[in-house]
């Protein structure tokens, strides 16, 4: 059996660690193909190099540009390998420009896509994510479900076959590398940090950064926070930042500390040890539940309801009010506090690598790992 993996960003890189380890203890090496969406050094190749996957078979050096350049540069050049290649199956992660090139040159090849993390939903076609997990969900022939609700998701839209719930593993690859992060990472003592006396911070989703509006809200919001704050900035937003002459505000913030893109282990280890973290990532929503640390997302909707359910996530947009009320409360409230550092994590028991592989094997060993001429009902 020969998988590929396309994957092109920290995220993906991340949650496909477990699956590709997962295949290469069954003695199959997967073809590894990076489409270089984050061509950032610090966003990319280190965390390669720290979870032990720089054996990257393509570098396809798609670069940054826009919604349909960076898609459609991607594949065009994902295509060239794949003809090539002629992997059994070609493997996707998430709701990127990557996921969506990769799906969409595979299927036309009549290569079978499986989608890792499918069925995940925010209900908002106003985000390009949205639309990329759609498609890649209506493209692939077999779909990873992280938990029940993404499965109902996908059932709603006539998807019914080929769905597996498997758990999702970003569980397995944080349970694998947070007590090596603890004793590798020395980032609290680089920036000077005590457990549990600082906030961690990410923000880059386009509906908070492009908008000159809405990213002037984040920064006030972060220049009012009532402790420490640690705040790794994506490139695009750095720039972003700089041209609305707001990076000067924020340098200025004397709780506020500013850097580059962080190893995953030093993310890992600032994440673990944070008193709380706010963020508009969805991968950080569940790394959080997952660490028992109290979540607050900057979105008005997330694609991870259950993290809002079990009580480990607070969804509280923009609003600076609404941000700062629950911010104290964590501080101030312990009763509140244990109860969202306690919340049950809702996806999986950290084995959702195995399962996926043994899924696939077992497809292609009866032959029904192919693309059927009729998918759905």
């Amino acid at each position: 059996m020969k998988p590929a993996f396309i994957f092109g960003t920290r995220p993906e890189i991340i949650k496909l660690s477990p699956v590709i380890r997962a295949f290469e203890q069954r003695g199959i090496k997967p073809l590894l193909i990076h489409t270089g969406q984050h061509y950032d050094y610090e966003m990319s190749k280190i965390f390669l190099e720290e979870l032990e996957l720089d054996g990257i078979d393509y570098h396809l050096e798609v670069g940054s540009g826009s919604q349909a350049r960076q898609t459609g540069i991607a594949m065009i050049k994902i295509e060239e390998v794949l003809i090539k290649e002629k992997p059994d199956v070609v493997l996707v992660q998430g709701d990127t420009n990557t996921v969506l090139a990769g799906a969409l040159a595979s299927v036309k090849l009549k290569i079978p896509v499986a989608h890792v993390e499918a069925g995940l939903r925010s209900f908002d076609r106003t985000m390009p994510e949205e639309i990329n997990r759609i498609l890649a969900d209506h493209a692939s022939e077999v779909l990873f479900a992280p938990t029940d609700e993404a499965m109902r998701n996908l059932k709603n839209e006539g998807i019914r076959e080929g769905v597996y719930v498997v758990g999702n593993s970003i569980v397995d690859a944080v349970l694998q590398n947070a007590q090596i992060a603890e004793e590798k990472s020395d980032a609290l003592e680089r920036f000077g940090l005590k457990p549990k006396q600082y906030a961690l911070l990410t923000a880059h989703r386009a509906e908070n950064t492009d908008s000159e509006e809405n990213l002037k809200k984040l920064v006030d919001i972060i220049k009012s926070l009532p402790l420490r704050v640690i705040y790794p900035v994506h490139p695009r937003t750095a720039k972003r930042l700089k041209e609305l002459g707001l990076w000067e505000t924020l340098e200025r913030g004397k709780n506020i500390i500013l850097t580059k893109p962080l190893g995953y282990l030093d993310f890992l280890k600032l994440q673990r040890n944070a008193k709380l973290v706010l963020t508009d990532s969805g991968g950080v929503q569940e790394e959080s539940i997952i660490l028992d640390v109290p979540c607050l997302t900057l979105r008005y909707n997330t694609e991870r309801p259950e993290t809002v359910r079990a009580g480990g996530n607070i969804l509280v947009g923009l609003e600076k009010e609404r941000a700062l009320h629950y911010v104290k409360k964590l501080l101030e409230d312990e009763e509140f506090y244990r109860k969202m550092a306690n919340a049950r994590n809702p996806f999986g028991d950290g084995k959702a690598g195995e399962r996926m592989v043994k899924i696939l094997i077992e497809l292609y060993e009866r032959g029904e790992l192919k693309v059927k001429s009729s998918r759905f009902i």
